[in-house]
């Protein structure tokens, strides 16, 4: 299965299309023409056999999928693509793979092709289980279509499924919150995820939500901080006694069923991005594909232009300083529950962890924001709660 002797990689596989551009969505994603589809499919397998090339000393351990909306697509695209990544990257026998979908593009046979291709893990999602709500959100789905999907997954055999949530949505209250909560829990899937809306610039919420904007219009405001709060410990009690165990800061999962694929991230194993302006941090060096759409089909990823299309592809390299990935290591990993090893960090660095940041953890310990348990440093229920303060304090420079 794990081929100890290469080192682990993790895919991430960029599709950047989708059915309609929700409103607070700020991720390089577009609708776009099926002839488009196709041409970028063609694209996207001629970069996975030029990155592949130069990867044999790698054995991949997850591919996650994601956009946009991959289920937008034709199903046998997606099967294309994962044929391109059998060939040209040793997976692993037991990897994780995982496809983003959206109810309002999921159809029985489309997850049935998908489960053909390999794919064992679908990500839904959901959001809010309330219709109005997810009409606030520009989601073009309704909670009744996503029913539907979550049973056609089921009956097409996928024992691993994710549901996507968003709190903080505008007219969002305690209670409708916690009736999405109890919706999905019935559901029993294996996975949630739970985040709170972002109001980032460049979409159309920034301009009824973000700084100096004029309000919401014929929407509604979004939830005060008292509900926010309210929300956000609901959140933790209700799907603990449901069984979830909170393993990261926005995730929840029943035993073993934790994604092995943000995992990998929050601990800093490499991932390579595929795909129009996909990220990838590989041999410590951070680096993204071209975003510009025309000039990503414009590469020649031909055996005799490889190198030189990879080179205009990524672009700028970044490579990150020790101190660099000592901040990471620690702003990642104290997202987990679990928190940071110290044995990890002298394996990692060479040199122990209260040499580099002793002052700052006994500080924040003495606050109650850290805790040490035996090797491991970890949150506290109120470092948690402020946690963008607390992982702040472990930025070096």
């Amino acid at each position: 299965m794990t081929n100890r002797q290469k080192k682990p990689l993790e895919l991430y596989v960029h599709i950047p299309f989708c059915a309609s551009k929700c409103l607070y969505c700020d991720f390089l994603s577009f609708r776009a023409l099926r002839s488009v589809h196709e041409e970028y499919i063609d694209q996207l397998i001629g970069e996975i056999h030029a990155q592949g090339a130069c990867c044999h000393e790698y054995q991949v351990t997850t591919v996650f999928i994601g956009g946009g909306t991959p289920s937008v697509m034709d199903p046998f695209y997606i099967r294309d693509v994962m044929q391109a990544l059998s060939e040209n990257f040793d997976i692993s026998g037991d990897a994780e793979i995982t496809i983003e979908v959206n109810p309002g593009t999921m159809l029985q046979n489309k997850l049935h092709i998908y489960r053909a291709a390999g794919i064992n893990r679908v990500s839904i999602g959901l959001q809010s289980a309330d219709n109005r709500e997810l009409q606030y959100l520009g989601r073009i789905h309704t909670f009744e279509e996503f029913l539907k999907s979550f049973q056609c997954a089921r009956m097409a055999g996928f024992s691993n499924i994710n549901i996507d949530l968003m709190s903080g949505i505008p007219g969002q209250t305690l209670d409708s919150w916690r009736n999405t909560l109890k919706k999905v829990t019935m559901l029993k899937p294996e996975h949630i995820s739970a985040y709170s809306l972002i109001v980032e610039e460049g979409t159309p919420y920034w301009n009824m939500y973000g700084e100096n904007a004029g309000g919401g219009g014929i929407y509604p405001s979004l939830p005060d901080e008292d509900t926010e709060n309210r929300i956000y410990h609901l959140t933790r009690k209700f799907l603990a006694d449901q069984g979830y165990g909170r393993y990261e800061i926005s995730n929840y999962a029943k035993p073993g069923r934790e994604c092995r694929h943000n995992m990998g991230y929050w601990t800093q194993v490499p991932y390579l991005g595929l795909g129009l302006g996909a990220s990838s941090y590989v041999g410590g060096c951070r680096f993204a594909n071209e975003r510009d759409m025309a000039a990503y089909l414009g590469l020649d990823f031909g055996d005799s232009s490889r190198e030189a299309a990879l080179q205009a592809l990524r672009g700028p390299v970044q490579q990150l300083t020790r101190e660099a990935k000592m901040e990471e290591f620690m702003f990642l990993g104290l997202r987990m529950i679990k928190g940071v090893s110290e044995i990890d960090f002298v394996s990692m660095f060479g040199v122990k962890l209260d040499n580099v940041y002793g002052p700052v953890i006994e500080r924040l310990i003495t606050n109650g924001l850290l805790q040490r348990k035996g090797v491991w440093i970890s949150l506290t229920q109120w470092g948690m709660d402020v946690s963008n303060f607390v992982l702040s304090e472990f930025l070096i420079t």
